[in-house]
């Protein structure tokens, strides 16, 4: 079985990026996982993807075991971290596979810098139009009539950002797992043990209202998704991007993938994981790889 192993690399902006690499063949995949999660939530795809890829599942900045040395304002702030850690291990040719604001994370890199990556993948990933933030109505549920707008109003919202915040602060694990069993893991759950290990996991975040400010303000597109402009960007990827839609996800909605499929027209192929959930790789693994390594090989 391949080995696993966890490093660190230094950047040149100062941070530190913790990151899992796996021991596998001349074909790269890079790995970006998305909120409240960190590479250690990629370990399944980690040993589950076949030996002839050499595998990288990076922490972005403020998250698992890399540093959070400047606060993040943007998903490019992000995306330039990758780039630097990219260059820094000297990682070439290479697919990105982003999950959820990974995706979005994905999806700036690959705009930012088209002569880089081979291919994209896109897992549960949030839209080239953000990821709105909705202000919480009476009932706690999001009132899609008030979209929050900045950093402190989404950092003093009281139906997301504080419950959450402070579960993190006095490590309430209960409370994230009720979350997690309601959103995500509504189906099938990781066993108890890798369970643990991911709720430890999430509460290495450091940057929780910064991650909801960058996905509310994200805008590649050439819309305006009703708090900012797009840049257009998105018209600069211009390599084979692979959608993943699972068509139980709560969290990603169907269509936040339709303006990704939209705006990256005919970039893009779409393949929908049934009865997945915003986590395949709990609910559908064998599915989830076979995706994955169909359209890599492709």
């Amino acid at each position: 079985m391949a080995e696993i192993h966890m490093k660190k690399v230094a950047l040149p902006n100062g941070e530190t990026l913790g990151y899992r690499e796996r021991s596998g063949g001349n074909k790269a995949v890079l790995l970006i996982h998305g909120n409240m999660t960190s590479s250690k939530h990629w370990d399944l795809v980690l040993e589950s993807l076949d030996d002839k890829y050499k595998v990288y599942a990076v922490d972005l900045r403020g998250f698992g075991e890399s540093s959070y040395n400047k606060q993040i304002e943007s998903i490019k702030d992000f995306s330039e971290d990758v780039r630097m850690f990219i260059e820094a291990l000297g990682i070439h040719p290479y697919a990105i596979a982003g999950w959820s604001t990974g995706g979005a994370v994905g999806m700036q890199y690959c705009a930012s810098y088209p002569d880089g990556c081979e291919k994209l993948l896109l897992l549960a990933s949030a839209s080239t139009r953000g990821y709105p933030f909705f202000a919480s109505g009476p009932d706690g549920l999001p009132d899609v009539s008030k979209r929050l707008r900045t950093y402190e109003e989404i950092k003093q919202d009281q139906g997301k950002t504080i419950p959450i915040q402070g579960a993190y602060d006095t490590g309430n694990k209960e409370f994230l797992k009720m979350i997690w069993n309601g959103l995500i893991y509504d189906r099938n759950q990781p066993d108890e043990k890798k369970y643990e290990e991911y709720l430890d996991d999430m509460l290495t975040q450091r940057n929780l209202a910064e991650v909801y400010h960058a996905l509310n303000t994200f805008n590649i597109s050439s819309h305006y998704n009703g708090l900012t402009e797009g840049t257009g960007e998105v018209r600069q990827i211009q390599i084979p991007v692979l959608v993943m839609w699972g068509n139980r996800d709560h969290v990603v909605l169907k269509n936040m993938t339709e303006e990704i499929l939209e705006d990256l027209g005919d970039k893009a192929q779409y393949q929908e994981l049934d009865g997945c959930g915003h986590s395949p790789l709990i609910d559908n693994l064998d599915l989830l790889i076979q995706t994955m390594e169909h359209f890599l090989d492709q």
